[in-house]
């Protein structure tokens, strides 16, 4: 009599244990796939490009309440600002009124936290501002000349073109100020100009109303939503092109 030599695992049982090592498998490259994505997500809003939202009406017409847009990080890294930019920074101190934090679940802040590595959420855009470079570092800054315009190291500057004010003839400003904006600093005014609490209104401040450099984020130059606004960001340089450098102002008096 011949015993037959039989194998212990079915056919069946080697196709169910492969399948099993697929799925696995799989799952392993997917969750492989989005840790990187997360990680490249973090990198790059840590270091190139950041997004807020716009929670008030200072900038309209430029940007409007809810906006969502792009900031970058990098360039003023490794150069410098330039009147007419648009900058995000960090309350100076004194400029936003103190909010009460919002209780919110455990769940819910990991869910933010998450979203907020890959750019889909801004929770930090209260604790912010939003607005238009006016003078750099050593500009004189006067409000307001005959006309009703500023001007920037003697020079006058035509903002019809992107501030908001009650009517055609108001001045660009309802607050007069004459003022040098010290090394490392920033004047900054909202282009809805008789509706945004800028540098001109925190001069009772520690700071005087200027904005140290150390405290901006960046340069806002994309509006991604909602989608009938997707553009960028006009900075409107033009307006400040024929004011001198300060240093050169210095050297001729």
């Amino acid at each position: 009599m011949t015993t037959e030599n039989t194998d212990s695992t079915s056919p069946s049982g080697e196709i169910s244990a492969q399948r099993g090592r697929g799925g696995l498998t799989f799952l392993r490259d997917v969750l492989i796939i989005i840790l990187i994505a997360v990680l490249v997500s973090f990198l790059v809003k840590t270091f190139l490009v950041r997004s807020f939202y716009i929670p008030s009406k200072s900038m309209e017409n430029t940007l409007v309440v809810n906006d969502r847009i792009l900031v970058d990080e990098i360039t003023p890294k490794f150069g410098a600002y330039e009147r007419g930019d648009v900058v995000v920074f960090r309350d100076p101190g004194g400029w936003l009124p103190a909010s009460a934090e919002s209780e919110q679940s455990a769940l819910v802040q990991a869910g933010d936290w998450i979203l907020s590595l890959v750019g889909l959420s801004a929770s930090d855009s209260d604790d912010h501002l939003i607005k238009r470079v006016i003078g750099l570092p050593g500009d004189h800054v006067v409000c307001c000349n005959d006309l009703g315009q500023i001007t920037v190291n003697g020079v006058p500057i035509d903002e019809s073109s992107y501030i908001l004010v009650p009517d055609p003839g108001a001045a660009a400003s309802a607050v007069d100020f004459d003022v040098v904006v010290p090394d490392d600093s920033l004047w900054v005014l909202g282009d809805n100009r008789y509706s945004s609490k800028d540098s001109r209104y925190n001069q009772d401040q520690p700071g005087r109303g200027f904005v140290p450099i150390s405290n901006v984020v960046g340069r806002a130059f994309w509006i991604t939503w909602p989608f009938d606004r997707f553009g960028p960001i006009d900075f409107h340089h033009s307006v400040f092109a024929s004011i001198p450098k300060a240093e050169d102002v210095a050297a001729a008096q």
